[in-house]
């Protein structure tokens, strides 16, 4: 029996574009609640949220158990360790992450460095783990064998040095696609806090041709929907278009403004909770 099927993948290679929620609650029962929205992916982040391993594990097992908006099919999980790091690629492979998405890779190097940690020797460093839960706790025979092939290996390019770097970036094999990191771009590139500056925008939407153009997908996060759909029409192919975070604290200091002025009805004051 071989590893399972990486539906997201798969559909990266066959150029479907692939919308996505970008989720930094690192709770399980909001992991089951937005993967069951119907997306086609739902990022899972540990770089900005005080998250770790353990946690993740069950955050991948409230993805899968989510049940999906009707006419759907299940939500992949996208993981984003805090670091390009081996260890820590590592042990979310072995929990059972299929897709990683590696922040902050400046050149072909450490992108190559990305994928020799989610490889097993000889072509890459990643350890032996015997019975973990990747392989169904040793029940998937073939997994050491099959693995790699439903690996799915993103790098996050998001600074002027990784665009100087881009084209070796891209020529790395076994690197699925290049995520562009719109926030950390505008900062890098003079404009922090101003991802819709034309000098940002025009680099974005010059590397997402760029990306398309090498045969990788790229992809980016976009809360933007006009923006968003621009950069669909350019090539994108993995699109985060919604952040659960933002969805809640948004809404709720929403919901608080349309009642903001009962609160200054007479009496109001005199009110004890």
């Amino acid at each position: 029996m071989p590893a399972p099927t990486n539906r997201f993948k798969r559909a990266l290679a066959a150029q479907v574009p692939q919308i996505g929620l970008w989720s930094t609650l690192p709770d399980p029962y909001v992991s089951e609640i937005v993967a069951g929205a119907g997306f086609d992916w739902v990022l899972l982040d540990t770089e900005h949220t005080p998250t770790d391993v353990p946690r993740m594990l069950h955050q991948l097992q409230a993805v899968t158990a989510a049940v999906p908006a009707e006419a759907t099919r299940p939500t992949s999980a996208v993981v984003r360790p805090d670091w390009n790091d081996a260890v820590l690629i590592k042990r979310y492979l072995d929990i059972g992450a299929q897709s990683l998405l590696l922040p902050f890779v400046q050149n072909a190097d450490e992108a190559r460095a990305a994928v020799r940690a989610t490889r097993y020797a000889p072509e890459g460093i990643r350890g032996m783990g015997g019975s973990m839960r990747a392989s169904n706790f040793g029940r998937i025979r073939d997994y050491v064998k099959s693995a790699q092939d439903e690996l799915c290996v993103l790098v996050q390019v998001e600074t002027r040095e990784a665009l100087d770097h881009l084209d070796a970036i891209l020529a790395v094999e076994g690197l699925d696609g290049v995520f562009i990191g719109p926030a950390d771009l505008s900062a890098s590139l003079g404009h922090p806090g101003d991802p819709g500056h034309p000098e940002v925008r025009s680099a974005i939407d010059d590397a997402i041709r760029c990306i398309r153009a090498a045969g990788k997908a790229p992809g980016i996060l976009m809360l933007d929907e006009v923006r968003a759909r621009e950069c669909l029409d350019l090539g994108a192919l993995f699109v985060a278009v919604a952040m659960d975070l933002q969805i809640l604290a948004r809404g709720a200091e929403a919901a608080a403004a349309r009642f903001a002025t009962s609160r200054s009805a007479p009496g109001a004051d005199a009110i004890v909770y």
